[in-house]
């Protein structure tokens, strides 16, 4: 990518907000996964990072949290397999005996310009990876997350959740579905103390972005916004820092907008 995006922040000092606690993110190779894998290092955690098939960016992000003193895991897989999602917290369990986080983030999306140019296998596949994958995670981690006290699940969602986007119909509404996921489980969990909340991000500037669009889209990406550029990874990262942290002790079922000024 030209430039390439940011993530290591490096103005962000940890505080120790999660040490010695152990934090899943699925999609954790790049992008906004891996800018919060970064932090959460940086804030003590050990990191078990899930991803696709990109063996080179996942070793990126494992070096790049091994840098913050920290222990890391990578597990390659479709997270839209419940059978995979079971395997990979038992692999983190198995690395480092327990489980304090769980960041669903991974996501794909498919541009197409009318809802009838949407073939049927790509619409289960979008939603495998962005929703289904999000249950049969949190159903593998519960009983581990159970066994501790201030556990937490994060969700990424979207601005489009929100606002809409006329050419990513199947994204968009998958997105309104986390959303609509993270109120409930956070009613659902309540009694276990387990938070959940989620980060709606608005035009962050990650590998998904060239990827999914043309060149002239790519070339505005985020100049719509209030603060007329897109966002970069490690602006996004901090906000999963503070949900997965003590200090939003009181926030659950809630969602944070970091979205350069949209107005949702």
């Amino acid at each position: 990518m030209d430039p390439e995006p940011l993530y290591s922040a490096e103005w962000y000092k940890g505080s120790d907000k999660l040490k010695d606690k152990v934090a899943i993110i699925t999609g954790g190779d790049s992008g906004i996964g891996r800018a919060v894998a970064i932090l959460f290092a940086r804030e003590g955690a050990d990191v078990a990072i899930g991803y696709l098939k990109n063996d080179k960016d996942a070793e990126k992000t494992k070096h790049l949290v091994e840098k913050e003193g920290r222990k890391c895991i990578t597990v390659k897989g479709d997270v839209g397999c419940k059978k995979h999602c079971e395997q990979f917290v038992q692999q983190t369990v198995d690395a480092f005996h327990r489980v304090d986080i769980l960041v669903n983030n991974a996501a794909e999306q498919h541009e197409r310009e009318t809802i009838e140019d949407i073939p049927e296998e790509s619409l289960e596949r979008t939603f495998r990876t962005n929703i289904y994958s999000y249950f049969f995670m949190t159903q593998a981690a519960i009983p581990h997350l159970k066994k501790h006290k201030d556990t937490t699940i994060i969700n990424t969602a979207s601005v489009v959740a929100f606002k809409g986007h006329e050419t990513l119909l199947d994204y968009t509404s998958t997105k309104g579905a986390i959303v609509s996921f993270t109120r409930a489980l956070s009613q659902n969990l309540g009694e276990n103390k387990i938070r959940v909340n989620a980060v709606a991000p608005g035009p962050i500037w990650t590998p998904l972005i060239p990827s999914s669009f043309d060149a002239e889209h790519v070339k505005n990406f985020g100049k719509n916004t209030t603060i007329g550029r897109p966002g970069q990874p490690e602006e996004v990262a901090p906000a999963f820092v503070y949900l997965a942290s003590k200090d939003s002790s009181y926030v659950t079922g809630e969602v944070i907008h970091v979205n350069g000024g949209t107005s949702v």
